[in-house]
């Protein structure tokens, strides 16, 4: 009998996240060694275009810092106004998808298909968006 999503390995790690790597894709966009499509910044975080889009707008929001999850992110600011910051960061990377709508992922560990560890939060828009998950 074939498990189903929600089944968890008797043993399974819950933060079976990778370790903070400096090297990675959005580190090294942050410190401009990659260039980007920037649509917003500010002493907090970055947002830029996807370079392969998923809908007709895609845009990556990472975090000025190395955290790789949530639970990285909150821990070391502390929670407060971090999550202030992440409602107004949508409505100025992308104007008018607030009230048009949008959807936000982040994957976050190996069972959630993350793949850059660093904390990333994806902003899709638009137009019309699918289902969330293929079955």
């Amino acid at each position: 009998m074939a498990k189903s999503w929600h089944t968890e390995e008797p043993n399974a790690d819950r933060r079976d996240t990778k370790p903070y790597d400096s090297t990675n894709i959005f580190a090294r966009i942050l410190r401009g060694e990659i260039p980007s499509n920037k649509v917003y910044e500010d002493e907090h975080a970055l947002a830029f275009h996807d370079i392969n889009p998923q809908a007709l707008v895609h845009i990556l929001v990472i975090p000025k810092g190395a955290h790789v999850s949530w639970d990285d992110f909150g821990a070391r600011l502390g929670g407060g106004d971090c999550r202030l910051r992440q409602g107004g960061l949508l409505r100025r990377a992308q104007p008018g998808m607030v009230t048009r709508g949008y959807r936000l992922l982040a994957n976050v560990g190996r069972n959630g298909g993350q793949e850059v560890p660093h904390l990333h939060v994806h902003i899709f828009g638009g137009g019309l968006l699918g289902p969330m998950l293929a079955r």
